[in-house]
């Protein structure tokens, strides 16, 4: 098969990155097209010789806060890609590289990892923080409304859907009406050993943004006197630092290869927002350590309460303090909570990437037949 590999746009690396890392060495002589491309801030993966950008490239403002170009420009750059000459095109999307065209005889799977959020879910947050520019202000809703039209008909144009949870399969369902097949997002789970013992520590894995509600986890081991080590950057810093008291440590950025110490020194994660899949508690997971958890969204499914963690109901600090509570009078099997984060390893998204694509390509090409 000539396969081609579609991504939105490489300007950081994160968990979206890391699917598409998977997918080039699952297809090592795909191309990557995208719509801009900063190669500055991407590991050496990512080959600028296997790149193909789109015209957005030549916009310096593209390279960085990409967030500020003209929507409209978005579906123009990526309906601009010629794939024309490949059997099999599978984007990698959270929002506009599910639209490629592609014609009759090309096979398109899209691996969706959320409809596209500022559309839809988080249309009004966007409203609130897009930009401090009046005029910019005051064209945003129009241009929401024509991306909206714009994604819903888009997102008719794959043949097949996959996506990373069964929450964000229900999300598909709702706004795009087109079912998804779910295969979790890869997980080294071999960069990290069980480890029986702790440092007496909850530990936070995770950028410091105001949706994930670390400032509950800072509230809870304040209130409860639990060391709590949180890793990790972001806009949000300054005021949780203001949240926090003598119980709390500020780690900032920490390396992938010395995660796995800290993980092993936790008693538990804590992971008190909503996700559509969540990898920190699978990370958690593989060194034998349970996770605490909002019982909403993708920890609903990479989390079994009362086996690899507890999950609470509410979004504040007191239900995340009865569930450690909670979770300090049970014994945990350290050796269960290692076997079910390899469920989610990178061997198994491989071997089951590779079986829907091939299975898909052999029902594409009998229906054309």
């Amino acid at each position: 098969m000539r396969v081609a590999i579609v991504h939105d746009y490489l300007t950081h690396f994160g968990g979206a990155e890391r699917v598409l890392e998977a997918l080039m060495e699952l297809f090592p002589n795909a191309p990557v097209y995208t719509l801009v491309y900063n190669r500055n801030h991407l590991p050496p993966i990512f080959d600028e010789r296997r790149i193909r950008t789109s015209w957005l490239q030549q916009i310096a403002a593209a390279r960085e806060p990409h967030r500020y170009l003209p929507l409209a420009l978005m579906p123009l750059a990526v309906e601009a890609f010629d794939l024309s000459g490949y059997d099999v095109v599978l984007s990698a999307s959270h929002s506009f590289g599910k639209g490629v065209l592609v014609g009759p005889q090309t096979l398109h799977i899209s691996y969706c990892f959320t409809p596209t959020r500022y559309a839809w879910d988080d249309s009004h947050r966007y409203l609130r923080e897009f930009s401090p520019h009046g005029l910019f202000r005051a064209l945003v809703p129009a241009a929401l409304s024509y991306v909206r039209l714009w994604d819903y008909y888009a997102a008719q144009r794959p043949h097949v859907y996959l996506t990373l949870s069964q929450y964000v399969a229900w999300r598909i369902r709702k706004y795009y009406g087109r079912e998804a097949e779910v295969i979790p997002p890869p997980v080294d789970v071999d960069s990290f050993t069980v480890c029986h013992d702790n440092s007496g520590y909850y530990l936070v894995v995770s950028r410091l943004v105001p949706y994930k509600r670390i400032d509950l986890a800072i509230a809870a081991c304040e209130r409860m006197e639990r060391p709590l080590k949180i890793v990790g950057q972001g806009p949000e810093e300054a005021s949780l630092r203001q949240l926090a008291g003598k119980w709390t440590s500020f780690l900032g950025f920490v390396p992938d290869e010395d995660l796995p110490k800290l993980y092993q020194g936790a008693r538990a994660l804590l992971f008190p927002q909503e996700e559509d899949f969540g990898i920190t508690p699978v990370e958690a997971a593989a060194n034998g350590k349970p996770t605490i958890a909002f019982g909403a969204g993708g920890a609903t499914e990479t989390v079994r309460g009362g086996e690899t963690g507890v999950l609470f109901e509410r979004q504040d600090a007191d239900s995340l303090m009865e569930a450690i509570r909670i979770f300090e009078l049970q014994r945990w099997d350290v050796r269960l909570i290692r076997r079910h984060a390899e469920r989610f390893s990178r061997a198994v998204f491989l071997h089951k990437m590779e079986t829907v694509v091939h299975n898909q390509w052999d029902v594409f090409n009998r229906a054309r037949k």
